[in-house]
């Protein structure tokens, strides 16, 4: 996979410094990971995969004013969204310092003033609504739901990065869509 073909070929405004952004947060992150282990994408390929997965949404999704990422990790996928999204308040919300760490490293390296990085658990944020959440690999639809209720309101989009499996954890009431890509169900739940 080429990355930069393959994020083109999705024809999305990126911003000039996203390519750029990018190659840095893969260096960085390839260097922190040998030693603190963020992630397990190890090698190249996986982190290009996921970088894909991360940025792919905005082919569909209206970007708002702002944004929060629940369980962050090495930053996919509120990172990644963040060097595309340079308009829209991002909050990455890691409660693992070795991530919440490496989160601040880019953010202060890319000069990042759209991203504000908390180290807590999603329900021990201050209530705010968020416009959109996004989320990937913490837990279930049902869970996440659950603790995002005093951090949005009717109107907040929220965008579940899943599996195939994503269809057993749906409540059919649910207003929502499965958009559905090669290595990736994206749930979008919102009115």
């Amino acid at each position: 996979m080429n990355l930069k073909e393959e994020i083109q070929k999705l024809n999305l405004d990126l911003g000039k410094d996203f390519f750029n952004n990018i190659q840095k947060y893969k260096e960085a992150l390839v260097k922190w990971n040998k030693t603190h282990n963020l992630t397990g994408a190890k090698d190249e390929k996986t982190i290009d995969l996921f970088i894909y997965d991360s940025i792919y949404p905005l082919s569909f999704l209206k970007p708002e004013k702002t944004l929060l990422d629940v369980g962050t990790g090495a930053g996919f996928p509120g990172l990644i969204l963040s060097f595309a999204l340079r308009d829209v308040s991002v909050t990455l919300c890691e409660p693992n310092l070795k991530r919440y760490s490496f989160l601040n490293y880019v953010k202060a390296m890319l000069g990042l003033k759209n991203v504000s990085v908390v180290k807590k658990r999603v329900e021990e944020l201050e209530p705010f609504v968020y416009e959109v959440i996004t989320s990937r690999a913490v837990t279930d639809t049902k869970m996440l739901l659950e603790l995002t209720k005093n951090i949005r309101d009717n109107n907040t989009k929220l965008l579940f990065y899943k599996g195939e499996r994503v269809f057993d954890e749906v409540d059919k009431d649910l207003p929502h869509k499965v958009i559905i890509t090669k290595n990736r169900h994206y749930l979008l739940i919102s009115k």
